[in-house]
């Protein structure tokens, strides 16, 4: 998809990932405080139901401002098909990391659901046929291996065939690959819509996901839970943080799918990775391996090649 404003600046869609990976990073960590507290799944919908409110302001705020407001956008089969497939695959990966790690042994499902990026080019290749240049391939490969090594398992699971054949590497596998389904359906929307903004394209993909995962989750939650939705509304202060990072990341996750393709997005996207270990080691005053130096290093190689891409 291609706008007045990715036109005058193609690099645009770099401040916006980072900065979408930075928020997702303040909202994994209020996150992680609120699944203590309420448990996974509950923890899950605040950041679709303590979202939205934050989303719609958004969006009016993109009709509200310019003087001359711009239209609504056609809103077809093609493109709520689009969104609802990857709303759904957003919560099925999600699912499936859940699945992986109720097991006794997960570390190798961890692993396998960093695969994402590399599934990301596969299916955006053949759904929306966007076939990575050389350059984005190989900054998509050597960022894997960076990841990889920042996440392999301890040497004896590394050396374990079983281990990787296992039921919690499938579910590391289907947990990448529902991701990657996720993305590119979220492009394959952006493509679809031909909203006139990148802006106004993230706002109403945003708005429109997370009503329908609300909605769904939020049914799962009720229905399937011991106390419903009961628990969610004491912790309204820490899902309004949850919530609020959750939604300024998926607008700018949103945002820059209708800016670039689907794998520059998630490689780059992957910085996210850096922000975590960054924050992990400032809290714990841990010092870094020298296999996650390694794997750093790979990873910043690799983000800066898919930055380049086109230059």
């Amino acid at each position: 998809m291609t706008s007045s404003l990715t036109a005058v600046a193609p690099w645009l869609w770099v401040p916006v990932v980072l900065f979408a990976a930075l928020a997702q990073t303040v909202r994994n960590t209020a996150q992680r405080s609120l699944t203590a507290e309420l448990g996974t799944l509950p923890a899950t919908l605040v950041r679709f139901l303590y979202g939205l409110p934050f989303a719609g302001v958004w969006l009016a705020l993109l009709y509200a401002w310019p003087a001359q407001p711009p239209a609504v956008p056609h809103f077809s089969a093609a493109y709520l098909g689009w969104i609802a497939l990857g709303a759904f695959f957003q919560i099925a990966g999600t699912a499936f990391l859940l699945l992986a790690m109720a097991e006794r042994n997960f570390a190798v499902a961890v692993t396998l659901s960093k695969t994402e990026v590399l599934q990301v080019a596969l299916f955006a290749s053949v759904f929306l046929h966007e076939l990575p240049t050389p350059l984005a391939l190989l900054a998509m490969v050597v960022a894997t291996l960076g990841v990889l090594l920042l996440s392999l398992p301890p040497r004896g699971q590394l050396l374990s065939p079983a281990a990787w054949l296992s039921r919690p590497a499938l579910y590391g596998l289907a947990c990448g690959a529902s991701f990657a389904i996720a993305s590119v359906g979220f492009r394959g929307g952006a493509l679809a819509l031909g909203a006139e903004t990148p802006w106004l394209s993230g706002a109403w993909g945003v708005l429109i996901a997370q009503t329908l995962q609300t909605l769904g989750l939020g049914a799962w939650v009720a229905l399937k839970t011991e106390r419903g939705l009961a628990p969610l509304w004491p912790a309204w202060r820490m899902s309004l943080v949850a919530g609020s990072m959750g939604a300024a990341a998926s607008l700018a996750w949103f945002t820059a799918y209708a800016m670039q393709t689907t794998g520059a997005v998630r490689t780059l996207g992957m910085v996210e990775v850096v922000f975590s270990y960054l924050v992990s080691r400032r809290l714990f005053s841990e010092s870094f391996t020298r296999p996650e130096k390694i794997g750093m290093a790979l990873m910043l190689v690799g983000l800066v090649l898919i930055c380049l891409q086109g230059v």
